[in-house]
């Protein structure tokens, strides 16, 4: 782990990754795939150690920690089995000759992750990176650095020198990467305003951007279903990991045949929900504001929605009722353990008004219709549509973010496609 005072002590570090890339870009698939493994295996016999800095760093509740900590593990296992079968093709030419399309690595990819799920994400990104023949310079959030230090020591055990490199440093050092001409790829998770001024970064050195960027996800809820059960996945989308997931329920639209019944149960259920601080104070400042300002613009708050006495960062599970377009807490991303809700007269304007947004992540649809169903994963433009299930989904499955939420696929197998360019190779004999 190497702590960046000055941009400039980036020099070393890309450095070092560029003279180890070729000769890990020559290792054999799967022997890159066994130091992967090697590695999952090694943070695998430290998910108490690791789960309690996040707890520390982060504010994740225990459980929860060493979940995402198995969840980093899971994925690098899985990039360790998927890099060596990671293939191209072969074309019909002349029958004379040998025409083929090869993935190859794309050199140096910088890794810029979050503070939310700093494990989980950083080893989707790494697994990726490493599994096809890249090096990697892993800068983690700056609000979890015992974390990010300790991962990066973890993995790159296993792996030669130069091929991971953590480093530590605020928002400048990111900065930094992502300007660097050395840099062949920059990986970034986390806010809008970071992946915009990293685009326009990667646009000037020619650098491919993967952008996952903010989400402002709505949750609409159709006049057929049990008001108290769309209150339990309500809750779990907007307050699991106290509001902090990219993909959280941020906005939700409710059926006036159910609204009553489902305010009623989300309340309930707020007051049930074991909320984890978050982060930090600077950022529960930033969650209360959308929150006061909801509230002097009309939204009603039927729980939380207080500042609590004493230290720390905790914010109780709020729901707010009344809720507008307007609102920034409806425009904006919260993150936060906050449940803002709009009533809609028919599924119809439902669908129109989660349709009508910045963002393009994720959506969640609860509905017992298929024709509603249909109608909406079809038309919301988003990456990841849910139906009756606020957070599921098969592993493996991989969207493209739109709009301000990024660019680029982020996990599965087509993550792969994206840490690798193709090339056409033509391979006829000698003339007569």
């Amino acid at each position: 782990m190497v702590k960046i005072h000055n941009p400039a002590d980036l020099e070393s570090v890309l450095g070092s990754a560029k003279k180890a890339a070729r000769d890990w870009a020559a290792t054999p698939a799967a022997e890159r795939g066994a130091a992967i493994k090697d590695a999952a295996r090694g943070l695998r016999e430290r998910v108490g150690e690791l789960a309690a800095l996040l707890e520390g760093e982060t504010g994740k509740l225990r459980a929860e920690a060493e979940e995402s900590v198995l969840a980093g593990v899971g994925t690098l296992e899985q990039y360790a089995e998927l890099g060596p079968v990671h293939r191209g093709r072969s074309l019909l030419g002349n029958p004379g000759a040998t025409d083929l399309m090869v993935p190859e690595p794309r050199g140096v990819v910088v890794a810029l992750t979050p503070w939310n799920d700093p494990i989980a994400v950083a080893c989707g990104l790494l697994g990726a990176a490493l599994a096809t023949g890249n090096t990697v310079v892993h800068k983690p959030s700056e609000r979890c650095p015992d974390t990010g230090a300790r991962l990066g020591a973890a993995l790159s055990s296993t792996l030669p020198d130069g091929v991971l490199q953590t480093v530590q440093g605020d928002g400048a050092v990111g900065a930094a990467l992502a300007e660097s001409p050395d840099v062949d790829v920059v990986a970034h998770v986390g806010s809008t305003a970071a992946g915009r001024s990293i685009a326009a970064a990667t646009a000037r050195t020619g650098a491919k951007a993967l952008l996952e960027n903010g989400g402002n996800d709505a949750l609409v809820i159709d006049a057929d279903v049990d008001p108290r059960w769309a209150a339990a996945q309500a809750a779990t989308g907007a307050f699991a990991n106290a509001g902090q997931i990219c993909v959280a329920v941020e906005r939700i639209y409710a059926h006036q045949e159910v609204a009553e019944a489902f305010l009623d149960a989300l309340v309930q259920e707020a007051g049930n929900r074991e909320i984890a601080p978050l982060v930090d104070r600077r950022h529960r400042e930033g969650v209360h504001d959308q929150v006061v300002e909801a509230i002097a613009q009309g939204a009603e708050p039927l729980t939380g929605g207080k500042l609590p006495d004493g230290p720390g960062s905790f914010y109780p599970a709020t729901v707010l009722a009344g809720c507008t377009a307007e609102m920034r807490v409806f425009r904006e991303e919260t993150f936060g353990p906050v449940a803002p809700v709009c009533v809609v007269p028919d599924f119809e304007q439902g669908l129109e008004l989660a349709a009508a947004d910045d963002y393009g992540l994720a959506a969640t649809v609860l509905t017992s219709s298929m024709e509603h169903a249909q109608r909406a994963w079809r038309r919301l433009p988003v990456g990841t549509v849910k139906i009756n299930d606020v957070f599921g989904g098969a592993p493996g499955g991989s969207a493209h973010p739109r709009r301000a939420s990024g660019s680029g696929y982020g996990y599965g197998p087509e993550l792969l496609d994206e840490m690798t360019q193709t090339k056409v190779v033509h391979l006829a004999p000698p003339g007569p």
